[in-house]
């Protein structure tokens, strides 16, 4: 039984990385649109051999994409329309547009949407690695539209992955996310940016950026390409996150432009207790 990987990057190379430590399946096939990943992607044993869209289909059983959420928009009813047997995988990082479009194909239910809960801030076939997906969270969302024998076809990958599973709804799933996950990118680009602006001179500013710096502008190096799709299609979710961000901001700035640093004290202090969340 064959694996078809579409988009051979920090995602998909690391999950065919791990697939065949697991020898879970017979072959994994990489389908890249882009020529120098196709053979850093053979070079670095992420996959077996290369294939087109169209081929992979016929020889694969199960079809993962790990492409940005445009990409996978444009492809999957194609994918869906000529599958018969076969387990298609959805891994992006937004769902609600996604399973709207498909919502009312005859071959939904071999359809599974999956979004794994790993991640770093390179991109590209060399950023894979093996544990990246370890004791992390594999959400599946609608997973009771999938076939019964698709969706035990992904949660075998998601076991082989060593990864642990949640059930979502695709509003619940693309709301915590952009609380969670996108957030987090924006803040960080955001504050590259703000560096970069005001500290022309970028050697000076490594001189004295230490540790704390550098853990909260590491997404700052995420991929547009893969950043700006999901933007676009959470654009209500992140606008209402980055709204209530922008109110802490400007609340802490209104507090020390006061010199009422017994507020800032407790505006800190209450933000301790996401330790009760995050170890």
């Amino acid at each position: 039984m064959n694996i078809a990987i579409v988009g051979i990057g920090l995602i998909g190379g690391s999950i065919g990385i791990r697939l065949k430590e697991t020898k879970t399946f017979d072959k994994i096939i990489g389908v890249e649109k882009n020529e120098i990943n196709q053979k850093k992607a053979i070079q670095l044993g992420l996959v077996d051999e290369i294939e087109s869209l169209e081929d992979a289909i016929k020889s694969s059983h199960v079809i993962v994409l790990t492409i940005p959420v445009d990409a996978i928009m444009s492809i999957l009813p194609g994918i869906l329309d000529v599958v018969t047997t076969q387990v298609i995988i959805d891994m992006g990082s937004t769902k609600s547009n996604i399973l709207n479009l498909i919502k009312d194909h005859p071959n939904r239910g071999r359809y599974v949407a999956a979004h794994p809960m790993a991640g770093t801030e390179y991109s590209g076939p060399e950023a894979a690695i093996p544990d990246l997906f370890k004791d992390k969270m594999m959400v599946y969302v609608e997973a009771f539209r999938s076939d019964e024998d698709a969706f035990d076809a992904a949660d075998s990958i998601t076991e082989q992955l060593e990864m642990k599973s949640s059930f979502m709804t695709a509003e619940e799933h693309d709301m915590h996310t952009a609380y969670v996950s996108h957030i987090s990118h924006l803040t960080s680009f955001a504050l590259a940016l703000t560096v970069l602006e005001k500290e022309k001179s970028q050697g000076r500013i490594f001189e004295l950026a230490g540790s704390g710096f550098q853990s909260t502008v590491r997404l700052a190096k995420s991929s547009p390409d893969m950043w700006t799709p999901i933007i676009k299609q959470n654009k209500s979710n992140v606008l209402e996150v980055l709204k209530e961000h922008i109110k802490q901001l400007q609340y802490i700035h209104d507090k020390i432009e006061k010199e009422d640093y017994d507020a800032v004290y407790k505006w800190m202090k209450k933000s301790n207790k996401i330790k009760r969340i995050i170890k």
